[in-house]
C-alpha cells in the first residue's frame, strides 16, 4: 500500500499550519500551497510493515507543534483522528483540543480493534529554548519543550470484501442447550471474538463452559477462538455451545492483527430466541467500527432434528459398517476400500472443525455390547489443534536416577523454548517393572521416577511454560498382588481389588474367568477384561482420577494391540483428553527378508484401529518408521511414494491421525528393539518434521549433539504453520533421493542425490541444511 503523510508545522498555538523550515523537510516532499508540504513514507527495510518518515527537528525552533494527516494514495482516503488533524506537542503548554497524540494526550480506545498502527517516536530529547521570543507563549507560561515519547496510535481503514458467512443455531435434543454452527468462506486463519448476552442492552459477557477447545480469555469480557479450517481449505468453521438463559451472541472476525471484520458499525449479533429465522442485527458492543464489509450473516433457528452435524456423523458410521462388513464378506476390492478410507477421511475431518471431545452433544447412556455402533456419538478431536509437536520426555534408563520428574521441571522451560508443545511422560504408577510397563497398584503414584507430589509439581511447572503433558497409561495388563489357590498370580490388591474375572479367559498363563480376549494377549501379566462393565467403570474412574489429581491433558496408551479400540473410545469419551495416542506395533510386510514395497496391510491395521475409536484417538505411525528404515539403509528412497504418489504411512491416509516418530523407549535407548538407522536420524526428522502427522521427538535425540537442527527444524515447522493435515505433492522418489513440497510453503529432499525445487512463479531459498538433506521456504 502506497502512502503518503503530509506533516505540517505550528510555530505558534494559536496558528494551526505552517510549512517547515527548508533544513527540516524530509526528502521528497513537495510544497502544498503557502501552509503545508506533502511527504511520501517508506518502509524502513524490506519485510516491514509499517512506513514511516523521519523529521529532523531543531530543539531551538520556535516551532510548538507538529499537524499531520495521512493519505491513502490507493484509495484516496485521509485519516484524521476523532474528525480532526493530529497534533505533536513540540512544548508543554498546547492546549488539549482532543487532537493531541503524545505525552499530552492519548487515546480511550478498545485494544486491537482497529487497523495498522502509527507510530510516534522522538528520538532525542530536546533541551529548554533559552531564546525563543516570549512573543510567542503567554506570559504565566514557560515554553519547555517535552520530552521523548514514543507512542502507537490506531488509524482506521475501510475496505469492502465479497465473503460470506452464515450462522446456524439449532437446540440439542438431549441437553436443551443452543448448538450454534459458524462458518465462513474467509481465507486463512479467522479468529471469532464473540461472547454473549442476557437481555436487549447486548452487553458483551463469557458463557459458561464449556469452550471451544484453545478458547481464550479477552478482558473477562468475550473469548477468541480459532476457526478450525474445513476439508480442502475452503473456508472454516466452529461449534459453540450456548446455555438457553443466554437471549443473543456477539461476535467479530478477526483476521490479522489489524483487520477486524463487522456489521455495519457494530458487532453482529445472533439472537438465540424461538423464533425461525432472522437477519443478522448489529449489537452495541465496546469496539469501535474499522472495516465497513459486505459480510452477511444469516441465521436458521428451525432445523431438522437430524442436523448437519449428525448427518456428518451419521454418514461416517455408515461408512465404517460398510467397510467393516464388506471386508468380512470378502466383495470390496482394496480400491474400493481406500476410496471409502478416503471417504472417511473428508467427513472426519469436517466434524472434526465443527465437534470437538469438550462439547457435549448427547447424554452418556449406558448400553449394550450390540446397540453401541447405533448411539448417537461425539467426535473429539485425538489431534488437539493439529499443530502439536510432541516430545517423549524420557527414555529407557530414565528411572534410574530416581527423582526423574525433578530433572525434567529443571528441563521445562528449555524444552518449551525449543518449540514443543506437548510432553508424553513415563508411566507414573507402581511397577513391578522399574520403568513402570507392568503397572501394579494403579492410584499407587510414587514411582522409580518419583513420588506423587514431585509429579504433581512437575506437571504445574510444564504448564506454565506452555506444554500440554501426556500421561502414560497401561490399560492392556496389571500385575496382581496375590495368588489364587493354584498358585497363579490373578487377584489383586490396593484400591481395584479386582478378582479373576477381571482377566481374559483365553491367556493360558493367568486362568482368567472373564471373556475372551479382544485383541492380542501379553504373555507377560494378566491382560485385562475390558468387556467387563465394573472394569472399565473403575478404569475411566482412574483416569478421570489422573487428569483431575495430577493434571495430565491426554494420553499415551500403551499395546492397544491388546484391546478392541471401542473401549478406547469409551475412555476418551470419560476423560475428554486434548490429546490421544495409542501404541499400535506390529510388524511390517516381508518377503524372503525383504520388506515389501506396498504396506497397505500394515497401515490398514492401525487405521482399522484408529477407526474402532471412532477416531477419538490418534496411533503412531509404525509403518512411516519401518519405511524409512528401508529407504535409509538400502537407500532406496522410491519407498517414500506409493503407488498414488502419496506418503506410505498412516500419514499418506489418515494424517490427522497418524503421530510420526523414528525412535522411543522401545525401539532404541539402551534396548534398541529396532533402531533407527546410524547416522541418518536428521533425515528422519527432515521428513517428520516437515510433512503432515504430528511429529514426536525422542528425548535421547533432543539432548545430544543434533538438538540444534532438531529445534531449527521444529522452528521452520512452526514458523510455515505445517500441521497434521498439511498436503504433500512427492516431487521426486528415485534410488538415491525423496523430494516433496508440503503446502507449497516447504519444499524438502532426503537422500545422497540432488535435488533442487522447481522454479516458476514461486522462490525458493534454502533454510536449513545438513547431512543427505535440504529444507526450502518459500520467499
Amino acid at each position: 500500500m502506497a502512502s503518503s503523510r503530509r506533516p505540517f508545522l505550528s510555530r505558534e498555538p494559536k496558528r494551526e499550519w505552517d510549512q517547515p523550515p527548508k533544513n527540516m523537510r524530509p526528502p521528497g516532499s513537495l510544497p502544498i500551497k503557502d501552509y503545508a508540504i506533502e511527504t511520501p513514507l517508506k518502509k524502513s527495510s524490506e519485510g516491514q510493515i509499517f512506513h514511516e518518515v523521519k523529521i529532523n527537528l531543531d530543539p531551538k525552533s520556535s516551532i510548538a507543534a507538529v499537524n499531520f494527516v495521512l493519505k491513502d494514495e490507493e484509495t484516496g482516503a485521509w485519516y484524521q483522528h476523532r474528525g480532526r488533524d493530529f497534533k505533536v506537542p513540540l512544548v508543554d503548554y498546547i492546549l488539549n483540543d482532543g487532537s493531541v497524540v503524545g505525552v499530552n494526550g492519548g487515546f480511550n480506545i478498545w485494544p486491537g480493534a482497529f487497523l495498522p498502527n502509527m507510530l510516534l517516536k522522538s528520538e532525542e530529547m530536546p533541551s529548554k529554548d533559552q531564546d525563543s521570543s516570549s512573543e510567542s507563549k503567554d506570559t504565566k507560561q514557560e515554553n519547555r519543550h517535552v520530552e521523548g515519547f514514543y507512542e502507537e496510535q490506531p488509524i482506521t481503514k475501510q475496505v469492502v470484501i465479497q465473503n460470506s458467512a452464515t450462522v446456524s443455531v439449532t437446540k440439542c435434543p438431549k441437553t436443551a442447550k443452543n448448538l450454534l454452527y459458524l462458518e465462513t468462506d474467509l481465507p486463512g486463519e479467522v479468529v471469532v471474538h464473540w461472547g454473549v448476552c442476557r437481555d436487549d442492552a447486548k452487553n458483551w459477557e463469557i458463557s459458561a463452559g464449556p469452550h471451544p477447545p484453545g478458547s481464550t480469555v479477552f478482558k473477562n469480557k468475550a473469548l477468541r477462538t480459532l476457526l478450525l479450517s474445513k476439508d480442502g481449505g475452503n473456508g472454516c468453521s466452529r461449534l459453540f455451545t450456548l446455555d438457553e438463559e443466554y437471549v443473543g451472541f456477539l461476535f467479530v472476525l478477526k483476521l490479522n492483527d489489524s483487520t477486524w471484520l463487522k456489521c455495519e458499525e457494530n458487532d453482529f449479533y445472533i439472537p438465540l430466541s424461538s423464533s425461525s429465522s432472522f437477519p443478522a442485527q448489529p449489537g452495541q458492543g465496546q469496539s469501535k467500527v474499522v472495516l465497513e464489509s459486505e459480510k452477511t450473516v444469516e441465521a436458521n433457528k428451525e432445523v431438522s432434528q437430524i442436523s448437519y452435524t449428525d448427518d456428518i456423523i451419521s454418514e461416517i458410521r455408515n461408512l465404517v459398517n460398510d467397510i467393516s462388513s464388506e471386508k468380512s464378506r470378502g466383495t470390496k476390492t482394496k480400491g474400493a476400500q481406500e476410496s471409502i478410507l478416503q471417504e472417511i477421511e473428508k467427513l472426519a475431518a469436517e466434524a472434526y472443525s465443527i465437534f470437538r471431545s469438550s462439547i457435549p452433544t448427547f447424554a452418556e447412556e449406558a448400553v449394550s455390547e450390540s446397540e453401541r455402533q447405533e448411539t448417537p456419538t461425539k467426535i473429539c478431536s485425538g489431534s488437539g489443534t493439529g499443530f502439536e509437536i510432541v516430545l517423549q520426555g524420557f527414555n529407557w534408563e530414565s528411572h534410574k536416577s530416581g527423582r526423574w520428574y525433578m530433572e525434567l521441571k529443571n528441563k521445562a522451560a528449555e524444552i518449551s523454548s525449543l518449540g514443543f508443545t506437548v510432553i508424553w511422560l513415563p508411566p507414573p504408577t507402581e511397577s513391578v517393572s522399574p520403568e513402570g510397563y507392568m503397572p501394579k497398584d494403579l492410584y499407587n503414584l510414587n514411582s522409580r521416577y518419583g513420588s506423587i507430589d514431585e509429579l504433581k509439581d512437575l506437571v504445574k511447572c510444564l504448564h506454565e511454560v506452555g506444554l500440554k503433558v501426556l500421561g502414560d497409561a497401561v490399560l492392556n495388563h496389571r500385575c496382581a498382588h496375590y495368588q489364587n489357590q493354584n498358585g497363579v498370580w490373578n487377584l489383586f490388591g490396593g484400591r481395584l481389588n479386582w478378582d479373576d474375572r477381571a482377566i481374559v479367559a483365553d491367556d493360558p498363563h493367568f486362568q482368567g474367568r472373564g471373556n475372551k480376549s479382544s485383541g492380542d494377549n501379553f504373555h507377560a501379566a494378566p491382560n485385562i477384561d475390558h468387556s467387563q462393565d465394573f472394569v472399565r467403570k473403575d478404569l475411566k474412574e482412574w483416569l478421570c482420577w489422573l487428569r483431575d489429581e495430577i493434571g495430565y491433558d491426554g494420553w499415551r496408551l500403551d499395546f492397544v494391540r491388546g484391546f478392541w479400540g471401542g473401549y478406547v473410545k469409551d475412555y476418551v469419551d470419560a476423560t475428554e483428553p486434548y490429546f490421544a495416542v495409542g501404541e499400535y506395533w506390529d510388524s511390517l510386510g516381508y518377503t524372503y527378508g525383504e520388506m515389501d514395497h506396498n504396506q497397505d496391510a500394515h497401515r490398514q491395521r492401525i487405521i482399522d484401529w484408529i477407526n474402532a475409536t471412532n477416531g477419538t484417538a490418534g496411533a503412531f505411525d509404525v509403518t512411516t518408521k519401518g519405511i524409512l528404515h528401508s529407504a535409509l539403509e538400502r537407500c532406496e528412497y522410491w519407498r517414500l511414494s506409493d503407488q498414488r504418489g502419496k506418503p506410505p504411512g498412516v500419514m499418506g491416509w489418515w494424517p490427522s491421525r497418524a503421530v510420526t516418530f523414528i525412535e522411543n523407549h522401545d525401539t532404541g535407548s539402551t534396548q534398541g528393539h529396532w533402531r533407527f538407522p546410524n547416522g541418518k536420524e536428521m533425515q528422519g526428522y527432515a521428513y517428520i518434521l516437515t510433512h503432515p502427522g504430528t511429529p514426536a521427538v525422542f528425548y535421547d535425540h533432543i539432548f545430544s549433539h543434533y538438538q540444534s537442527e532438531i529445534a531449527s527444524l521444529i522452528s521452520l515447522r512452526n514458523r510455515k504453520k505445517i500441521h497434521c493435515r498439511s498436503t504433500v505433492k512427492t516431487t521426486k522418489a528415485e534410488r538415491d533421493v525423496y523430494a516433496a513440497i508440503v503446502d507449497e510453503k516447504v519444499a524438502v529432499k532426503i537422500g545422497p542425490g540432488h535435488y533442487e525445487p522447481p522454479s516458476g512463479s514461486q522462490s525458493w531459498f534454502l533454510a536449513i541444511e545438513g547431512k543427505d538433506y535440504k529444507v526450502w521456504e518459500a520467499s
